[in-house]
């Protein structure tokens, strides 16, 4: 399974583009599944349902299913939260997991950057931001720089550089 981030200030778009970004990785039968990072308490039910009742009585983990779609909640009842390799270990094996956050993890990642908001770039920091998306041109740098608003020049970047690229032109019709 390869993974991919898009990393990113808050409020630079991360989200927007790879909801962008997922009909064009997805094209030609791709399989690709994400992860968001919160940084805060969330829930994904709500209180009065019995999947909150469930949970709050102290259950480790609650499944709630129907024919369209089911979903498991996992209590991290340690201090620490899991790390991104064991997140990704519990996920059903695709072609590609694409990561919203966990900007500190050593994975590849595309920096998204958007200059209104007046914060410094991540990439001189980490080595592991292979290309930066930004709003507006940058000086020269040593990674490729990408228009934020070509989803499908980066969509083309993050499949050629997962390896993936070939695979869907193989199989294309």
């Amino acid at each position: 399974m390869k993974i991919f981030g898009l990393a990113g200030w808050s409020g630079s778009g991360k989200t927007s583009l790879l909801a962008r970004l997922l009909p064009e990785l997805t094209q030609g039968g791709r399989l690709v599944s994400t992860i968001k990072h919160a940084h805060h308490r969330f829930d994904v039910d709500q209180p009065g349902k019995d999947s909150y009742t469930h949970r709050q009585a102290g259950a480790y983990e609650v499944m709630v299913l129907s024919e369209n779609r089911w979903a498991l909640m996992h209590e991290n009842r340690e201090p620490t939260e899991p790390d991104l390799a064991q997140s990704v270990a519990r996920m059903t094996d695709v072609d590609l997991v694409l990561v919203e956050g966990f900007k500190t993890y050593p994975h590849p990642k595309l920096e998204v950057h958007r200059s209104s908001l007046g914060k410094p770039f991540l990439y001189g920091g980490d080595r592991h931001i292979v290309a930066v998306a930004s709003d507006t041109p940058m000086s020269p740098v040593k990674i490729p720089l990408l228009d934020l608003a070509d989803t499908g020049a980066i969509a083309a970047f993050i499949l050629d550089h997962c390896g993936l690229a070939t695979a869907s032109a193989e199989g294309a019709p």
